[in-house]
């Protein structure tokens, strides 16, 4: 793990992520990419050209002068700290910058749904995972440390997301983590049987890990919709991270249809750690 980027909108919540890829970023010697993407009003484009010209130059100057002063904390020292202002607000951006840097993780904070104003909340953190192509880690409050002892998997163990199995694995395995892969049971018409879902794992386990040798350690539960299923078994076994595929703007395959992942990154307290298939 070389870079980091840390959408920063001056928040609290956004300054949890900053504390978090800090210390990321300490242990695995990167270099952050604080990103703060300026939003101008869009009343502006109603306005004369020269006008918006001058008005986009003062808020860039404030906004500079903003991200100056958020970047020059104490626990910031010692931490190779990149700033980039873009003056756009459009969240599919992101993954492009991530993409030119060469990022390989996105760490953004949210306030999930309590509603608050600031800008990385809720829907943004959503569109955030939906759009990005690289690891996204959503943080929701201040973590004293970055000692993750248990991370849930959850996964649908279809042939697509064997390439995000393993990219999950090495990311948990750099946070240091012991992995719970868990499977949810829906009771729908995908609902499967005990020895349904254990041969699809099988099937699974030889094409990502070349034989069967976990099959043992993939948890199964039984729940009324897969986000439930997740929080609900993250709580029983104490988990300090939980991490999910998506499909992005493809939609979800199997049971991980519409927005899943993302409503169990805004949803869970628990830092939520996406992975695009």
């Amino acid at each position: 793990m070389k870079k980091i980027i840390v959408p920063v909108d001056f928040s609290k919540h956004s300054e949890f992520a900053l504390k978090t890829a800090v210390k990321l970023a300490k242990k695995n010697n990167a270099e952050i990419l604080a990103l703060h993407m300026l939003e101008l009003q869009e009343g502006m484009l109603n306005e004369s050209e020269n006008y918006q010209q001058q008005k986009a130059v003062l808020f860039l100057k404030l906004a500079e002068k903003r991200f100056k002063q958020f970047l020059s904390k104490d626990y910031l020292k010692g931490v190779k700290i990149t700033p980039i202002l873009k003056h756009y607000k459009v969240f599919s951006e992101i993954n492009k910058i991530a993409e030119k840097q060469k990022a390989d993780l996105v760490v953004i904070g949210s306030h999930g749904t309590s509603g608050a104003k600031e800008f990385f909340i809720g829907s943004n953190t959503e569109k955030v995972v939906r759009n990005s192509s690289i690891p996204v880690l959503v943080i929701k409050n201040e973590l004293r440390d970055i000692l993750f002892d248990d991370a849930v998997f959850a996964c649908d163990f279809s042939d697509e997301a064997v390439a995000s199995y393993k990219k999950v694995h090495e990311i948990i395995d750099l946070l240091g983590a012991k992995i719970h892969l868990l499977y949810v049971n829906l009771p729908t018409e995908k609902f499967m049987s005990t020895v349904e879902m254990e041969n699809k794992v099988a099937l699974f386990m030889q094409k990502a890990e070349g034989d069967v040798s976990l099959i043992n350690k993939v948890n199964y539960v039984s729940d009324y919709s897969v986000e439930k299923g997740v929080l609900n078994f993250s709580n029983a076994i104490g988990a300090d991270l939980i991490a999910v595929i998506t499909h992005g703007r493809k939609g979800m395959s199997h049971f991980f249809k519409g927005s899943v992942s993302e409503d169990i990154a805004n949803h869970a307290t628990l830092p939520v750690l996406t992975i695009k298939v």
